[in-house]
């Protein structure tokens, strides 16, 4: 699963954050043991590329994605590490995957290679369910379903919902981001709601300063966690095609170099209402917890850095 996040390539823009949920198939309540295995088939599909995984496609109802579309989304574009979306660095590994990994090994587990990845998080909440249905004293079922509370709260909700509305125009998303956001929906019902915000969100860094050196602004577009949105190069496309700049192929910090070098105010400007939408989208999430809040408030007050250096341009 190691990606090549941030390549920018050439091709047609869809909208930046459509809603998951406007994808999801309608389809039974799971219960039991078909609960679980519906978590484990949800993670499945991202990490496993056509045509290993079809048989997965099949038994949810999904058409399977080809393997180009599958590695665009999974693998350039959006890998689904929750290290990237809550790292102070928007990068693998780092403080964000020692977070997740340190749930694992207070479970007595050794963390894997991709401890933070959605399959093995997704994975490890069926597990757990699993293991708290079957428990033969309380005590120990109790535990489990703290833990599994904790990995909901802590290292799912934190970030999956704005990552599913950023996949969601993708053609490997399919019906795979609705049905991803309705199962998340379900765990989380049957959990207390979180009291407190993430940890990951509680010691983020600072948001955009106004002051920063233009070359560390533009790296700071590419951390969500600094930003409160998610840019992708299916959306530095779009920009492209907006404001009437060449989009440079490559990393998207050097991508939006490139940008800002032809036309400052209007890749800003492009930028600012970039952060508006997703304000909106995370203020619309159909999750409400504490954590979609302190996203939309962190991509507004991005917005609103954005729009005055636009302004001074």
């Amino acid at each position: 699963m190691t990606p090549a996040a941030g390549v920018v390539t050439a091709d047609p823009a869809e909208p930046a954050a459509a809603d998951p949920a406007a994808a999801e198939p309608a389809a039974a309540e799971p219960e039991g043991a078909d609960r679980w295995e519906l978590l484990r088939a949800l993670g499945a599909l991202a990490a496993t590329p056509p045509p290993a995984s079809r048989p997965v496609s099949e038994a949810l109802g999904l058409p399977p994605s080809a393997p180009a579309d599958h590695t665009r989304l999974f693998v350039q574009d959006l890998p689904p590490h929750a290290s990237i979306h809550l790292g102070p660095e928007g990068k693998l590994g780092g403080e964000g995957a020692d977070r997740v990994a340190g749930l694992w090994r207070a479970l007595s587990l050794e963390p894997p290679p991709d401890a933070d990845h959605l399959a093995s998080l997704l994975w490890l909440c069926a597990e757990l369910g699993a293991a708290a249905g079957s428990c033969r004293t309380a005590v120990a079922q109790r535990r489990l379903e703290h833990a599994r509370s904790v990995l909901l709260w802590e290292h799912l909700a934190s970030w999956l919902p704005g990552y599913l509305a950023a996949a969601a125009p993708y053609p490997a998303a399919g019906g795979w981001s609705g049905l991803t956001l309705a199962a998340l929906r379900r765990e989380l019902a049957t959990t207390a709601a979180a009291a407190v915000l993430p940890a990951a969100l509680r010691d983020a860094p600072a948001p955009v300063d106004p002051h920063e050196r233009a070359g560390d602004l533009l790296q700071a577009m590419t951390v969500p966690v600094r930003t409160g949105f998610v840019l992708t190069a299916r959306d530095l496309a779009r920009a492209g095609a907006d404001i009437g700049v060449g989009v440079r192929v490559g990393e998207r910090r050097f991508a939006l170099q490139a940008m800002a070098d032809q036309d400052p105010r209007a890749t800003l400007s492009w930028l600012a209402g970039h952060a508006r939408r997703w304000a909106g989208v995370h203020a619309a999430q159909p999750i409400a917890s504490l954590a979609s809040e302190w996203w939309a408030q962190r991509a507004a007050a991005t917005a609103a850095t954005l729009e005055r250096l636009a302004g001074d341009a």
